[in-house]
């Protein structure tokens, strides 16, 4: 590989997302420090958090598990700024940057990104000026580095980095289940990043969980080419092996995972021919296969009028879709939806689809789920 800003850093990055919950909801913090550790132990240092996780439960979190329990310089913090959620004007949305310095208790942030830039709201940025804010902030040492993170087609991607050649990184989602797939652009917004000299830090991996537990068919081709390793590892090491890759992001829940990512990416080996041959195998299968491909980020439910859990709805339709466990998929719908907004509540406003990074015609999906589901 050719040098790039970041290539030494561990390729293996703790994402902060999905942290382990217990009973109520709320985080783990023992659990969660148990992870920060094993992490630094095996030489991570990126922590990748964000204003709008958890509502702000992530930030506090690694503020517990990490800011208050090592030195500053043993590990770097990542966090962004969401303009088009959880604010409503210019002040609001730069109130997020001071508010997450004080969740976070770090300082400052080694890196931070302009929060999930779509085609409906990347003018909101420049509305409310947060390029020239962020570039203040890093001009005065509160910020190290600073980007985007993105969630739509390559062309609008190419205009961003032209308008802003400024940046130092962009976040993409990269995963082998969507490199080829339009929705998303893996691989097309991969080149375009790399056209224009940008590092990268790698989002959804595994796509929410969906590639550490595939599809049958998926299952034994992997299990074929290596029955010791894991999918998940499959999928991350898929990822870090492409150039120009500052860190892999993990979404990590439990111990457990974090152990297994780290067993493989603490001595990283990009993949050999032989497994990219068999990574091949299995996006061929898997475009074959009909399923919603949701990743449980729950942006869409933020401002749902209804209340609908539409990431769990779509898990119950996927039980059918994917494994025809018609039963099962019914049984996890009543319960999820219990007591909140079902499929048929749904009023068409589409708020849900104007915020999903997966681009998913949510609306059409849960007036399908009506008749299988409450029927």
């Amino acid at each position: 590989m050719a040098d790039y800003f970041g290539k030494d850093v561990f390729k293996l990055g703790f994402g902060l997302m999905r942290l382990p919950k217990k009973g109520g909801g709320a985080i783990d913090i023992e659990q969660t420090k148990k992870m920060v550790d094993l992490f630094l132990e095996a030489g991570g240092t990126y922590f990748d958090t964000a204003y709008v996780y958890d509502n702000g439960g992530s930030e506090r979190a690694i503020k517990e598990a990490l800011v208050d329990r090592y030195p500053r310089e043993n590990y770097t913090l990542c966090t962004k700024l969401n303009a088009w959620m959880q604010c409503h004007d210019e002040k609001s949305a730069k109130q997020q940057f001071y508010t997450s310095l004080e969740r976070t208790g770090a300082g400052y942030f080694d890196y931070y990104l302009l929060h999930a830039l779509q085609a409906g709201n990347y003018r909101k940025y420049d509305e409310y000026h947060i390029w020239d804010f962020a570039r203040e902030q890093k001009e005065k040492g509160l910020i190290k580095y600073y980007g985007f993170s993105y969630h739509a087609d390559p062309q609008l991607l190419d205009q961003i980095l032209t308008d802003h050649p400024e940046v130092d990184f962009i976040q993409l989602q990269l995963n082998y289940a969507d490199w080829e797939n339009p929705d998303i652009a893996s691989r097309a917004n991969y080149e375009v990043a790399r056209k224009h000299g940008k590092s990268i830090t790698v989002m959804e991996p595994v796509k929410g969980g969906a590639l550490a537990m595939p599809v049958p068919e998926v299952q034994k081709i992997l299990k074929a080419a290596d029955p010791d390793a894991s999918f998940a590892s499959w999928a991350i090491r898929y990822v870090a092996s492409l150039d120009g890759i500052l860190t892999v992001l993990s979404g990590m829940s439990n111990v457990e995972q974090m152990e297994d990512n780290l067993s493989y990416m603490k001595d990283f080996k990009p993949l050999s021919e032989e497994e990219q041959e068999t990574i091949h195998k299995v996006q061929v299968t898997l475009g074959s296969i009909h399923s919603i491909p949701c990743i449980a980020c729950h942006y869409c439910t933020d401002g749902c009028p209804k209340q609908i859990p539409i990431p769990e709805i779509f898990t119950a339709r996927n039980e059918q879709l994917i494994y025809n466990r018609f039963a099962k998929g019914k049984e996890i719908y009543d319960k999820v939806v219990e007591g909140i907004g079902r499929a048929s509540d749904c009023i068409g406003c589409k708020q849900c689809e104007r915020a999903c990074p997966q681009h998913i015609g949510i609306t059409k999906l849960l007036n399908e789920c009506v008749p299988v589901m409450e029927g």
